[in-house]
């Protein structure tokens, strides 16, 4: 460990956490607590030691100048704080950083003694994999857990998955043996356009870690962004019939499973939503896409020309049965990968594969882009 300053003194925190890597698909998960440190203006006070956790040559260091000087920044982990004031003021402690390449079990007990010394009563680990979710619709987040008090109390799921995991599924059952509840939150990103950044994705896991805390979260510009992103993958779609074709497909399978959520509680969640983002001064009344659903929002969000995403690139990891029933991926990086829920509110389907085949720079600094390659657990009822 390195601690930065001092420990601060905290009113009711919940840990925060999110790691870029196999666990971050369209770098959804990172940006979202990137986003927490951002608008509340976090304060880094402690990082773990690069050299007890990373592979330089798989997450390289970065080299840069300031004012003529080379400086290097090392690729870590980073725990910071933020202050939530209002009428129930409570802190969040923000962890983000890179999936660790050794010592996993050392490095979930370093983050758990930092739960333990700030008195944490909660433990939010965000997530994000590939599925077969089509981009028109809602983004499906699915609350895990291992707690079954917690799992019925909070209306959570309670996991039942068997098989490889990430650091996400490490440090969840990390925190259930040291008697921190801990909830893991996964949304779900279509693999057809898996590149980053996905704010819809990262909008969605807002949300329901609004709903989680009881927090109202600022969202800037990020609803905009949301829909700006959707309408500019729906122009790249339809310049191609197969992909608008198998859009399509993902729309009706999907509408099909989840006709009877369509009323009840999903709306109930919303109008909630909407009613203390009211209450609270915040921006507007309309839902945002992204959420359980999309009731009160806008879908032309009055953008002509919203910024275009980068064109999806074939998927040179693109899965195959074998992996999507639990096998081996065909590359040594996705031998030890966890299938994760295919987008589906209720833990249902999907795979995760390799992000794309651009062959992105790792050495670039990843504490400030970000970034991670997508990746996947599946939390199974």
């Amino acid at each position: 460990m390195i601690e930065l300053e001092g420990m601060p003194e905290l009113i009711d925190p919940v840990m925060v956490a999110a790691f870029e890597g196999w666990n971050d698909a369209g770098d959804a998960a990172s940006t979202a607590v990137a986003h927490l440190d951002r608008e509340w203006k976090g304060e880094v006070f402690a990082a773990l030691d690069a050299e007890d956790y990373y592979d330089f040559q798989v997450n390289r260091p970065t080299v840069w100048l300031d004012g003529g000087v080379r400086k290097i920044t090392w690729p870590t982990t980073r725990l910071s704080v933020v202050r939530v004031g209002g009428d129930k003021p409570r802190d969040l402690v923000l962890v983000r950083g890179i999936e660790p390449s050794m010592r996993w079990r050392s490095f979930c007990n370093e983050i758990l003694g930092f739960a333990h010394e700030l008195g944490v009563e909660m433990v939010v680990i965000l997530g994000a994999l590939l599925g077969d979710t089509p981009h028109t619709r809602p983004v499906p987040v699915s609350g895990i857990t291992s707690d079954p008090d917690l799992a019925r109390t909070m209306d959570l799921e309670e996991t039942r998955y068997e098989g490889p995991t990430g650091i996400v599924g490490i440090l969840q059952e990390a925190c259930t043996h040291a008697g921190v509840p801990a909830v893991s939150l996964w949304a779900a990103v279509p693999h057809y356009v898996s590149q980053p950044p996905n704010p819809k994705a990262t909008l969605a896991l807002l949300n329901r870690l609004e709903d989680l805390i009881g927090l109202r979260i600022p969202l800037g510009e990020l609803a905009e962004d949301a829909r700006a992103w959707q309408l500019g993958v729906d122009q790249l779609a339809a310049e191609d019939s197969e992909v608008a074709e198998y859009v399509q497909t993902l729309e009706e399978a999907r509408d099909t499973a989840e006709l009877p959520e369509a009323s009840g509680e999903a709306i109930a969640r919303e109008f909630e939503r909407y009613l203390r983002r009211r209450d609270s001064g915040g921006p507007g009344g309309h839902a945002t896409d992204g959420g359980e659903g999309t009731y009160l929002r806008d879908p032309a969000g009055g953008r002509t020309k919203p910024p275009m995403p980068p064109r999806p690139e074939p998927e040179s990891g693109s899965p195959t049965d074998e992996e999507r029933s639990g096998g081996k991926a065909g590359s040594d990086a996705d031998e030890d990968r966890e299938q994760p829920p295919a987008g589906d509110a209720d833990g249902t389907g999907g795979r995760d594969g390799e992000r794309d085949g651009s062959g992105r720079d790792d050495s670039r600094d990843r504490d400030d882009s970000g970034e991670g390659e997508g990746g996947a657990e599946r939390p199974e009822s």
